[in-house]
């Protein structure tokens, strides 16, 4: 047989044989494909709380390489670069678990049917909010809310944060007795919680709302006086942050995975926990401990944001 027809010969054989010329097939969640019954990796993301993103992937990281010891499957983490595209990840199945904060986790699950909250940090049960004022304006800590703030320039956080936008708002509407718009001299938003807490320190405007853990960690490390940046008033307590699990975990890596992961945030060590969510310990968390977050969102028309 001449050299080149037993070539084309063996090339059209080549193509019969199954799964031979064809792309590996890929799921949602996953980071690609993978070989015929291996599990595809699972991926989670988190929403950037502040507005400085470095060390995100490392903190986070560190995470994944022990939910994948712990769960058996290549877990990896996706950085989102703010509120909405973890919601939007979250919503295309892009992400498979995501660390929301309480409107963002109401968000994605008001989107996505049968996606559950699962954990949450031990103090997000009771979070609060701080309102800071620059020492210029002379405001002083109340106990009450602060209504000689009426008529300053103010700035919220995320326009998606619950404790830097979504509470606040309520507190100044509810106790202020304004939209937040007729109730200051200008309205902003910064971002996030660190960008609030540096432009009431440096002056660039005169009160701000913010997550009190970031505010404590930033007069921790020195990047804010507390003396300057002053707390004015601490909100009532909220439910705010949370894991959220998409429905498609059990149809992927089979069911009771969830309730397999679940356990392993509530197990992982304070040393993993700490640098990246900003806790102590992760305890288990459900959908009702955020009702009051959802109905609010509901009121003020966030939950389609």
């Amino acid at each position: 047989m001449p050299r080149l027809q037993a070539l084309i010969l063996g090339l059209a054989a080549l193509a019969l044989v199954p799964g031979c010329g064809k792309d590996d097939a890929t799921t949602p969640g996953s980071g690609g494909g993978g070989s015929p019954g291996a599990k595809p990796t699972l991926v989670f993301s988190a929403i950037p709380s502040t507005t400085d993103q470095t060390g995100y992937e490392a903190r986070f990281g560190k995470v994944a390489e022990w939910l994948s010891e712990r769960l058996g499957v290549t877990v990896k983490y996706q950085h989102s670069a703010d509120y909405a595209q973890s919601v939007a990840a979250f919503v295309s199945g892009d992400v498979l678990f995501a660390w929301f904060g309480g409107l963002t986790g109401v968000q994605a699950r008001h989107r996505v049917e049968g996606a559950h909250a699962i954990a949450q940090g031990k103090e997000d049960p009771n979070f609060y909010s701080y309102f800071i004022a620059h020492k210029d304006t002379g405001l002083e800590r109340s106990d009450e809310f602060p209504k000689g703030i009426e008529g300053k320039t103010f700035t919220f956080g995320s326009r998606d944060s619950t404790s830097g936008r979504l509470m606040p708002e309520h507190f100044i509407r509810t106790l202020g007795g304004k939209a937040p718009e007729d109730y200051f001299a200008s309205v902003a938003f910064s971002g996030g919680h660190n960008t609030t807490a540096l432009q009431v320190n440096e002056g660039v405007v005169e009160v701000g709302a913010l997550s009190y853990t970031q505010y404590d960690k930033m007069v921790a490390s020195g990047e804010i006086d507390k003396d300057v940046a002053r707390i004015i008033w601490k909100t009532p307590v909220y439910a705010d942050y949370n894991i959220t699990a998409h429905p498609d975990l059990d149809k992927v890596y089979g069911a009771g995975f969830t309730t397999k992961l679940q356990k392993a945030l509530v197990d992982m060590p304070t040393e993993l926990v700490k640098p990246a969510f900003n806790r102590e310990t992760l305890i288990e968390a459900k959908d009702a401990d955020f009702a009051a977050i959802a109905e609010l969102a509901a009121q003020l028309g966030f939950l389609d944001n």
